[in-house]
């Protein structure tokens, strides 16, 4: 049987614990995960492409067990990026019914670009249900600790960035 090599994309402004919920489930199933830092158009990040992939390699590296995980930056087409990397599989996660429409428009648009790539989705522990990188920023930036949601490269970095603009100085 040939290895299966899984792709994680997302935009990951920043990463937060149920990105790497999914990562790490992820990894139980398939023989080497590539986390895919994407740059997103629709989206306006707080921190820069350069930046989202060293601080997501950084998130990576804090979690105990990983093994088979990897770190890309992609520009482009994820499917493109998929056929370059022998990719078979795109793994998503689903947070809530209205993650669903956008799941399923991507996924039928990635069927038509490259009918050999299968989505998989996996539902989040309830705990990272609600939890998504601009309620992060959000909190993060009215004072809030954000401590139980990111691992902590991503609190120093949010420190570093935003110093001066939280609610609590």
């Amino acid at each position: 049987m040939s290895e299966i090599t899984a792709i994680v994309p997302g935009t990951f402004d920043p990463i937060t614990n149920g990105h790497l919920d999914i990562i790490k489930r992820a990894n139980t199933i398939f023989d080497k995960i590539i986390v895919a830092v994407a740059v997103n158009t629709s989206k306006t990040p707080l921190f820069t492409f350069e930046e989202r992939v060293e601080l997501t390699k950084k998130a990576i590296e804090s979690v105990e067990g990983l093994s088979g995980v990897v770190v890309e930056g992609v520009r482009g087409l994820l499917v493109d990026f998929a056929r370059k990397e022998k990719a078979r599989v795109i793994v998503r996660g689903l947070r809530a019914v209205s993650d669903f429409e956008y799941e399923m428009q991507m996924a039928f648009m990635n069927r038509r670009l490259n009918k050999e790539i299968e989505m998989v989705y996996l539902m989040p522990y309830i705990k990272y249900s609600f939890l998504s990188s601009s309620i992060i920023k959000d909190v993060f930036i009215n004072g809030g600790d954000i401590s139980k949601f990111v691992p902590q490269p991503v609190i120093e970095a949010m420190y570093k960035k935003l110093e001066g603009v939280r609610g609590d100085e």
